[in-house]
């Protein structure tokens, strides 16, 4: 940059204000348009596409910059702030023509991706949540809250792993930290992609004491006063809407994992990253942005209370029972806007007059709601119905002050009704008579003259004017009107009685617009002293459009409601189905099935070919818990079922590149959070545990977690596998039982039954699937020829019964051997500790004994294409 002493004052002024910002892009208003200058118009103008150009074009070092519109700069700070970027707002603080010397300029608010609150229709159900962090020891203080709705909640946490998935749980953007937390957890959090924003400094202000009133943990006290000092830091404005701060424990709710939530698919599909295909997008019924985004608090926040659960219950069942009255509910609640959002605009001054009778329209349908449940209450509506406050001074004190289609802009006037102040009433008749006798004047001027044409104008610049064609010139009396313009075609005029007219009807509207402005301004005061009350309500109301959305899938769906068991382990759904994939294939494409374990079974072994629906089976039943817990009814004829505190899952092939981890290694964390943080009433679904290493390695982790399990952590638990040795583990594991995926082989085809049938499968039919896949005939024949010698060579040489029952002292006897530096030979070796034999061997040989040595079932049909391609080659060499 050049040095300052080379710069105009202005270029002065906007070095000093960009050295407060150098972490933000700086929007500086120049006249009509947001300038940016150096690095941040460089950069700017290639992520906004806009024109580079310089400033100081004849200097020896020019200055780059480029400007946005400043009516139009909403959408390139959106673009901006999307991307992850902060953006100040530098204004004009005083008027350019009175101003002496360089015009006053403040950075009026620091826009960030946490504190984004201008959300867009596609983004009305989802919260923008700004977190922050204080550490103390191995202890953290997170606090978070959405500034467009002021909810405000902290928690205290005890690991890093916790923050870790508080912090995708919650999808944050921005993430404010102080000098407490140390750079190991701030190295952890960055391949999170969350922007990390510093706060030292705590701000004492009334809106700090009042949201922190409450909180008794000194560490979620620290953490929400740097959270409210950032906001108010940055914002510049009232934060009177912010609630007060909520403590919450994510033990207080069923808790799942970032890596359940994402294999289950409750929010986000997790092969396109949106709604589509979701838990969510199944369930949400709601009529309300407030509805909408509840409902994706419940689902990711599934509760442990029977009476709480139940009490929701009831009331789904309630409007399932009156199908009318639900429908006038709905009706209403179409009419009711984003309560929330509309107070957090109120508070934060930037709420219009359309706004206003926004508020006012949602308002007046409380009282129909109200009237609506209070015609179908039973009593289990009446704790609901409570909180439907009708908010009635505010909606009158709108309704008589603001018209019923205001314009957009609060200063231009317009926007206030006649007969709500006599003062304004007054100009607006001085206004309206003004323009009566102008239109008397015009009439008059032209029978006096004889002109026809004779009209009376206004122009910005010159006032009122007569106009007179210059064709017409002739027809007019001497010294009757005073010249004022000379146009091509015509003349202007004036006369002391237009100009006295003027002088009136020009200052009765400049004083009515200005009136007008400081109207709307105590209007918006007297409803923001309002604010919680219309925050409680909308909570009401959002909780009500949840209800009666469960109502309406529900019936839709024919789900059932549950039967919970407080204190009991006994799972029994009868007919129970997947809601997602039934509600894509149809109903009837889709296979129910029976869920049966009972108190002294906890295992269930699932055997099966690919695509028979393992997966699908074990996924529905984790819906099903997280549905019955949250209040909805579930996808079953009929489903008994105790409280799950928590829910396991490893299902699906995933790495982790960002944190170099593979496949394998994700699979390896995921069972061992479940091993070490399970409980007896934990729901643990594991599938194809083990299939990313060698098969006996692969083989020994899948028994040795299943007798884990068993033996101690005694969790209900489904385990998928393609080791069929495995299902010999019944015959000592009283608490494990098999089942299987029905399929039959009819004239070489394989059918899937999709039906879970007692006992273990048969067989794979890996080599059936790849025929499925269309794989080449000929890879099909060969395929089967090695499956039957592998088979064929296992069973002679150490049966499956050996190969399960010796697993772990197969083990033991590796690693002593390698600790006494003694050769180990023979089929019982694991891969993993494979050593070259020492006598030669040839080709032939070699090729067979990597034939044996492969595990087909773990192979794709493209990789078992690619293996044998490999061996052929290696053959004809």
């Amino acid at each position: 940059m050049p040095q300052k002493t080379k710069n105009t004052p202005m270029m002065e002024q906007y070095l000093k204000i960009k050295n407060q910002y150098q972490d933000a892009f700086l929007f500086y208003r120049l006249g009509d348009f947001y300038e940016m200058f150096y690095d941040d118009a460089i950069k700017g103008s290639q992520i906004l596409e806009l024109t580079l150009t310089t400033r100081n074009k004849n200097a020896s070092e020019k200055i780059p910059m480029c400007g946005v519109p400043h009516h139009a700069a909403q959408n390139y700070i959106d673009i901006l702030v999307e991307q992850g970027y902060k953006v100040a707002i530098c204004e004009q603080m005083e008027d350019p023509k009175l101003a002496q010397g360089m015009v006053k300029r403040e950075v009026i608010q620091l826009i960030t991706p946490g504190t984004m609150i201008d959300n867009s229709a596609n983004e009305a159900k989802t919260n923008n949540y700004l977190t922050a962090l204080h550490q103390e020891d191995k202890c953290f203080g997170l606090a978070y809250t959405d500034l467009s709705t002021g909810e405000l909640k902290v928690a205290s946490l005890n690991s890093l792993d916790q923050v870790l998935n508080e912090l995708i749980s919650l999808q944050t953007k921005e993430l404010v930290v102080d000098q407490t937390v140390a750079t190991a957890v701030l190295e952890d959090i960055a391949p999170l992609k969350i922007l990390i924003s510093k706060q030292d400094e705590i701000k004492e202000n009334a809106e700090v004491n009042y949201v922190i009133q409450d909180l008794q943990n000194k560490i979620e006290i620290a953490a929400v006063e740097h959270l409210i000092s950032y906001l108010s830091t940055t914002q510049k404005r009232s934060l009177e809407h912010l609630q007060r701060a909520i403590h919450y424990e994510p033990k207080y709710f069923l808790k799942m994992d970032h890596y359940s939530k994402r294999n289950l698919e409750l929010l986000e599909n997790s092969r396109t990253g949106k709604k589509n295909g979701t838990l969510l997008w199944l369930l949400d019924e709601t009529k309300t942005a407030m509805g909408g985004r509840l409902l994706k608090q419940w689902i990711d926040r599934p509760l442990l209370e029977k009476n709480k659960i139940t009490s929701r219950y009831d009331m789904v069942n309630l409007l399932l029972e009156y199908y009318f009255e639900r429908s006038a509910l709905q009706e209403n609640l179409t009419q009711v806007y984003d309560l929330e959002r509309l107070a957090g605009r109120v508070a934060f001054g930037s709420v219009n007059g359309r706004d206003l009778i926004q508020l006012k329209q949602s308002l007046q349908q409380v009282p129909k709601i109200k009237y609506v449940l209070d015609t179908i209450n039973d009593g289990s509506l009446t704790k609901i119905i409570a909180e439907l406050d009708f908010v009635e001074d505010v909606v009158n004190l709108i309704d008589k002050a603001i018209i019923d289609e205001p314009p957009l802009s609060v200063t231009d006037g317009g926007i206030i009704k006649d007969g709500y102040n006599s003062e304004l009433d007054g100009y607006t008749d001085a206004m309206k008579n003004g323009k009566k006798w102008l239109a008397k004047m015009e009439k008059k001027e032209r029978e006096e003259t004889g002109i026809s044409t004779l009209k009376i104008g206004f122009n910005r610049v010159f006032g009122y004017f007569i106009e007179v064609t210059k064709a017409n010139l002739n027809k007019l009396p001497k010294e009757r009107y005073q010249r004022k313009q000379t146009l091509t075609n015509a003349e202007r005029f004036i006369t002391p009685e237009l100009k006295e007219k003027e002088e009136l009807i020009l200052g009765a509207q400049s004083k009515a617009t200005e009136l007008e402005y400081q109207l709307f301004i105590d209007v918006r005061e007297q409803v923001k002293k309002q604010i919680k009350r219309i925050q409680k309500l909308a909570k009401a109301i959002a909780a009500i459009d949840v209800i009666q959305g469960f109502a309406v899938v529900s019936e839709r769906q024919h789900f059932s409601m549950p039967e919970l068991v407080e204190n009991g382990a006994d799972v029994e759904i009868k007919a129970g189905w997947h809601p997602v994939v039934q509600e894509v294939m149809g109903k009837q494409s889709y296979v129910p099935n029976d869920v049966s374990m009972p108190n002294d079974l906890n295992i269930l072994l699932i055997t099966g070919p690919n695509m028979s629906g393992k997966s699908t089976y074990m996924r529905q039943l984790a819906l099903t818990v997280v549905m019955a817990q949250i209040g909805c009814f579930v996808p079953a004829k009929s489903a008994v079922l105790p409280i799950f505190d928590q829910i396991f899952t490893r299902i699906g092939a995933a790495d982790d590149l960002i944190a170099g981890q593979s496949t394998f290694m994700v699979e390896m964390k995921e069972a061992n959070q479940a091993l070490s943080h399970a409980t007896k009433n934990s729901l643990i679904l594991f599938d194809e545990i083990g299939r990313g290493t060698a098969t006996y390695d692969g083989m020994a982790l899948a028994q040795a977690i299943i007798e884990y399990v068993h033996n101690h952590v005694h969790a209900k638990t489904l385990f998928s596998t393609h080791y069929h040795e495995l299902t010999e583990l019944s015959e000592n594991l009283k608490e494990l039982s098999n089942i299987h995926v029905g399929a039959v082989e009819k004239d070489g085809e394989l059918i899937f039954l999709h039906k879970i049938q007692k006992g273990p499968a048969d067989k794979s039919y890996g080599v059936h699937v790849a025929k499925l896949a269309g794989m080449p005939d000929e890879l099909l024949v060969r395929a089967n020829e090695i499956l039957m010698k592998l088979e064929s060579d296992s069973k002679g040489k150490n049966g499956s019964s050996k190969v399960v029952k010796n697993m772990a002292e197969n083990v033991v006897d590796v690693e002593k051997g390698l600790q006494e530096n003694v050769e180990i030979t023979g089929e019982e070796q694991l891969s993993l500790f494979e050593t070259p034999k020492k006598k030669s061997i040839n080709k032939t040989e070699k090729i067979m004994h990597k034939i044996k040595e492969t595990d087909l079932m773990s192979l794709t049909p493209l990789d078992a294409l690619n293996r044998l391609y490999e061996w052929q080659k290696e053959l004809r060499k």
